[in-house]
């Protein structure tokens, strides 16, 4: 009862009155989850409402998020989730987040701040590994680093962290469900043509770097690197040689560094992989030309 209470006291001492809904989709995620919850929890700006849209999860997610004072709704994959949270919505601020990122108790109260001031319409922020490993800080500077560089070229917002006014999100239509993967780069695009967006610098959302240590350092590298080429020519992911899996995580812990050179693809998945590669190159490189 009193984390259920906690969801609807907000302090307003120097802080946005504007209503916040913090929209959270997952699927088996009760490894995670529970911290995201505590984290929320103990905000010096506590969210007005959490939702969670849960895509049919067996492990409890759902069972545990309503215990704890969430509003449990039915979800899908990450885009078709943060849809559905969104319409359930009672917030003109929509802060999208995903299950395994851990704010630091200021981190609302913090972004809130910039966001009004910078008159930002959608905003996301630069990320810092929940683990303190030398290899997983590296993996972030460099992440950073290229969301820097990319900007002008091809906004892009992880959509693990994505804070986005109401109007704004109704106006694009939210985030096209039809899209495989790069659905956050696509909302991002989208996002900057309707109003303005960018980078917030006053805070970082710390984020598990899980999905490497079960992909692989270079396997999940090569699917990213596919996903960029497509985002630099501008062409929606509705299709991927690759799997990309959605709530299949176990319980964290520390990860072998040395796991994460592997290379985890199937031979007939690295065959298509590497020839959808050299198609996107070519057409690059022909586009150049030209």
């Amino acid at each position: 009862m009193k984390n259920k209470e906690n969801l609807h006291k907000t302090s307003t001492q120097g802080q946005s009155k504007l209503h916040l809904s913090v929209i959270i989709p997952t699927l088996n995620e009760i490894a995670y989850l529970p911290q995201l919850l505590d984290a929320l929890a103990i905000q010096t700006r506590l969210p007005d409402e959490i939702i969670v849209a849960d895509a049919g999860s067996k492990d409890g997610t759902a069972e545990l998020a309503h215990a704890r004072g969430a509003r449990i709704i039915n979800g899908g994959m990450p885009a078709v989730g943060r849809n559905a949270g969104a319409r359930m919505a009672g917030g003109e601020l929509l802060l999208f987040l995903d299950a395994d990122v851990l704010p630091s108790p200021n981190f609302i109260a913090r972004v809130l701040d910039e966001f009004e001031h910078g008159e930002y319409d959608v905003a996301t922020c630069f990320i810092a590994a929940l683990d303190k490993s030398l290899l997983d800080r590296i993996i972030c500077i460099g992440t950073n680093l290229y969301f820097r560089v990319i900007q002008p070229i091809s906004p892009h917002a992880p959509g693990f962290c994505i804070l986005s006014k109401r109007t704004i999100h109704e106006k694009m239509g939210g985030f096209d469900e039809s899209l495989t993967l790069s659905e956050d780069i696509d909302y991002a695009r989208r996002a900057k043509r309707c109003g303005k967006f960018g980078f917030l610098s006053n805070a970082r959302i710390p984020v598990s770097m899980r999905r490497v240590g079960k992909e692989g350092l270079v396997g999940l590298g090569l699917k990213y690197a596919w996903c960029e080429i497509y985002a630099l020519t501008r062409r929606p992911v509705r299709k991927a040689p690759f799997e990309y899996e959605f709530g299949t995580f176990s319980s964290p812990k520390m990860s072998n560094r040395l796991e994460f050179f592997q290379i985890r693809i199937s031979p007939q998945q690295w065959s298509k992989l590497r020839y959808s590669l050299r198609r996107l190159i070519a057409n690059v490189q022909e586009q150049l030309n030209r």
